[in-house]
């Protein structure tokens, strides 16, 4: 069951926590480099999110032991934090999450570690383009299958692999909401786009097929091995409009500036 959020002191709620989330992404934008650690990251968000007066959403969550996932590589989603280092040609999908006043929130961006190559610049190039197409689907009146036929389609143009085992997903006073929105799908198929509604778009693909495979507790890779991209934003549905209540503003800011 679809759950609307249209009390207005909820919605202000979720505003804060979105804004929190994307202000800790900021923040690991900041530090993410070759030579540090994907779990110094994880210090740095959950820092970030405590003293701004949260929680983080994935910690304990079904009993995962972090603040973030951090994906590098082949890897696909849902990877733990560890003391490996990232190095130059790296790309890394930092997934993090919020709770904050009774309300979750949700995103997730992957970084080139300086020098990637084009190959990998296009990916994640496409994959982001993606997210947006996605987004600008989310509208009012439109399906569920909108925003998936869109996200499906930018990413196939580029000839790369849609991952069809994790999707986009509603959320609110849980993490993981109806309506799922898969990355594939067919125009006007699907739940009705409705007043609020919110929900977290994710276009994840790689360089290979899509398939996955499950390599720990955890940690999922691809399974041919090849690249993964995976971004994440969270819209709602509010007074008829699409809002972006998570934003990449606050890391695009700190990349800018490298």
């Amino acid at each position: 069951m679809i759950k609307l959020k249209t009390d207005k002191k909820d919605i202000a709620c979720i505003r804060e926590g979105a804004d929190i989330l994307s202000k800790a992404h900021g923040e690991i934008a900041k530090a993410i480099q070759a030579g540090v650690t994907t779990k110094k990251l994880d210090q740095i968000a959950e820092t970030y999110i405590r003293l701004a007066g949260a929680e983080p959403a994935f910690k304990g969550y079904r009993g995962f032991p972090a603040t973030i996932c951090a994906s590098v590589n082949h890897q696909v989603v849902h990877c733990t934090p560890n003391d490996k280092v990232l190095k130059e040609g790296d790309i890394v999908a930092i997934d993090c999450g919020v709770y904050h006043k009774g309300f979750y929130s949700d995103s997730a961006f992957t970084y080139a570690i300086g020098n990637v190559g084009k190959e990998l610049v296009n990916l994640l190039a496409a994959v982001k383009s993606a997210l947006y197409k996605g987004i600008a689907a989310a509208t009012l009146g439109n399906h569920v299958g909108d925003i998936s036929y869109a996200i499906m389609q930018e990413i196939n143009k580029h000839g790369y692999g849609v991952v069809k085992t994790f999707s986009g997903h509603g959320i609110g006073r849980s993490l993981h909401e109806d309506p799922n929105i898969p990355n594939y799908g067919v125009k006007g198929r699907g739940p009705k786009i409705k007043e609020g509604m919110i929900f977290a778009i994710e276009p994840i693909a790689n360089l290979g097929k899509g398939a996955t495979a499950q390599k720990s507790a955890w940690c999922v890779e691809s399974k041919d091995g090849s690249p993964s991209a995976h971004f994440e934003l969270m819209v709602g549905i509010i007074d008829g409009k699409t809002e972006m209540l998570t934003t990449f503003k606050h890391i695009e800011e700190q990349i800018d500036h490298e």
